[in-house]
């Protein structure tokens, strides 16, 4: 792991505004299978007496059956108190569970603890998450994840880490930047400097550090620009191409297929790797090539293709709804795993040319987090750490009742 200088300045200062990761209260919420999250909510509603329907439920001093909260930000669902009637299934959402895993959530406030509404708020078709990982032993990881779904800043192991939304409004409006960052960086740069651009910056130069997460900036045009360059690789690999609807793919010869298919049930501890034949086993299911690099590929302190499978088969507790479940492996469970293996395998394909950003950046020269405050750019104002007040934006209390915010 590079050394990091006490002078690189931090990702949370460089987009103060930050959001701690979402709290459910109940595993049951969120899922691999939307139709099961459809089947837990049914469960629930048909759960027998109050008493038998709050013991599933499962209360928090957060939430119970009786609790009173606002309808989350943009979503439909009801906000009449559980215990009087659930009414309709509110439609899951896709959203990011951890670094690379892409589940669903039934998105409805009176069943999630900690839901963070202002990240609700401003997540829209134009909105990009940038969510800190955890410094651990062992393989580091990305120092950063990026999502286009709303994030749960969720981390396999060690300390969940913070979101950091790239726009402050809906509607791409208003970076999540320091005040004068970008035209700092325009003039040092002698280039125009977007918000997208300082992402992709991000995106490729990020590291680890004992303080957090740490951004070097260079000071070298040409250096920046294969920066920006490669971080616009690694933001469309992390965002599956969400925003041009191009899905990441393996050059042919290198493209990992189903040569075997997965049984109908795939147990708990049934995933394994062949390294000679570079393949991918799922009990008798086999998926091939699958190169080193992507099983071994590591974040939030775990192998990711491990975390992704541990999610879909390890046992629940009998009886509860999280045991409500696909009574087989789903055939789109296979070809997300296909989608995750390449992803990540692309991904490991970057690190030589990130390693190598990261020595053209150390060679300097580089804006410091002193130069910055030197500009006055940082510390950013209390303002900018802040959710930005939506004036116009609309959203129902709880019992019914109407808010502006």
């Amino acid at each position: 792991m590079r050394a990091v200088s006490d002078d690189v300045p931090l990702l949370s200062d460089l987009m103060p505004w930050a959001v701690g990761p979402l709290r459910l209260g109940r595993g049951w919420v969120m899922g691999p299978d939307a139709v099961a999250l459809k089947a837990r909510w049914k469960a629930l509603a048909e759960g027998g007496s109050e008493a038998e329907r709050s013991a599933l439920f499962r209360p928090t001093r957060a939430r119970t059956l009786h609790s009173s909260v606002s309808q989350l930000p943009g979503q439909p669902s009801s906000t009449e108190r559980l215990a009087r009637g659930l009414g309709p299934c509110p439609e899951p959402v896709r959203v990011l569970h951890g670094p690379y895993d892409q589940q669903w959530l039934l998105p409805d406030h009176r069943l999630i603890d900690v839901a963070r509404p202002e990240l609700w708020r401003v997540a829209d078709g134009r909105q990009l998450f940038a969510a800190t990982q955890p410094r651990l032993p062992g393989p580091p990881g990305p120092a950063l994840v990026f999502s286009a779904l709303l994030p749960d800043g969720h981390a396999p192991a060690g300390r969940p880490g913070r979101i950091h939304p790239l726009y402050r409004r809906p509607g791409g409006a208003e970076p999540n930047l320091a005040p004068g960052l970008l035209d700092h960086l325009a003039d040092r740069l002698e280039q125009p400097v977007a918000a997208a651009d300082f992402l992709a910056w991000a995106a490729a130069a990020a590291r680890h550090s004992p303080a957090g997460c740490a951004v070097p900036l260079t000071g070298r045009p040409d250096v920046w620009a294969e920066g920006v360059e490669l971080g616009r690789r690694v933001l469309w690999l992390h965002t599956r191409g969400a925003r041009d609807g191009e899905r990441p793919r393996m050059p042919g010869g290198r493209r990992p297929y189903v040569r075997a298919a997965p049984p109908s049930a795939v147990p708990p501890g049934a995933l394994s790797y062949d390294a000679e034949g570079e393949a991918l086993l799922l009990g008798e299911g086999r998926i091939a090539p699958v190169p080193a690099a992507a099983w071994e590929f590591h974040a939030g302190g775990a192998r990711v293709v491990e975390s992704w499978f541990a999610s879909r088969t390890d046992p629940a507790e009998p009886g509860t709804l999280a045991a409500v479940r696909p009574a087989g492996w789903p055939r789109e469970w296979t070809s997300e795993l296909l989608e995750l293996v390449t992803v990540v395998a692309l991904l490991a394909e970057l690190e030589p040319r990130r390693a190598r950003l990261g020595e053209r950046i150390d060679a300097g020269p580089r804006l410091g987090a002193a130069g910055l405050r030197g500009a006055g750019v940082l510390p950013a104002p209390e303002s900018a750490r802040r959710p930005a007040s939506v004036l116009d934006h609309h959203e129902e209390g709880p019992e019914g009742q109407f808010a502006l915010v």
